[in-house]
């Protein structure tokens, strides 16, 4: 929601028109981000005639000081929201860049490659306010994602696997 929202539409502004159709998910709760997708494909739309993007809805994963226990139950009812679609889509890509919405998806794409339905990349980027340490999502992601991007060289040097390009959002 918001700030991950506007980080991921910066790096969305840089792909070209065969990245298409795009999937934009996000939390049902979530209606800033609507409104900040639908503006940017509008946008969009002017430059690349045969823009073409969906959005859809999942149940969020987990609340702002939600507690843990209560946090498991909820992104395993996500993790289920989030199969049917993702097998629906069956995405060749999955961008993604911090909000707890991001987990589900990418663990139900990582079910749909084991049972070789499709197997899609997942490029994870840390937002660009993660200086020190990783998110919640970050930590979790690190470890499933195919590409791990940093934005700040000291997490560069405690996380090995990921990759630093400097700012790019």
């Amino acid at each position: 929601t918001g700030g991950h929202t506007t980080e991921i539409l910066r790096l969305l502004s840089c792909l070209s028109e065969s990245y298409s159709p795009r999937h934009y998910i996000f939390a049902d709760s979530d209606e800033m981000s609507e409104a900040k997708i639908r503006s940017f494909e509008q946008k969009r739309s002017e430059t690349f005639s045969n823009s073409q993007f969906t959005l859809d809805r999942i149940p969020r994963s987990r609340e702002v000081r939600q507690s843990w226990t209560s946090s498991v139950v909820t992104t395993l009812y996500s993790i289920l929201y989030s199969l049917p679609l993702t097998y629906k889509l069956k995405p060749d890509l999955i961008l993604c860049n911090g909000p707890g919405t991001c987990v589900p998806v990418c663990i139900s794409a990582l079910l749909l490659g084991l049972l070789g339905v499709k197997r899609a990349i997942i490029v994870y980027v840390e937002s660009i306010c993660r200086v020190e340490t990783l998110s919640l999502s970050g930590k979790i992601l690190y470890y499933f994602s195919d590409y791990f991007i940093v934005q700040w060289p000291d997490l560069k040097e405690k996380y090995p696997k990921s990759v630093y390009l400097g700012r790019i959002v």
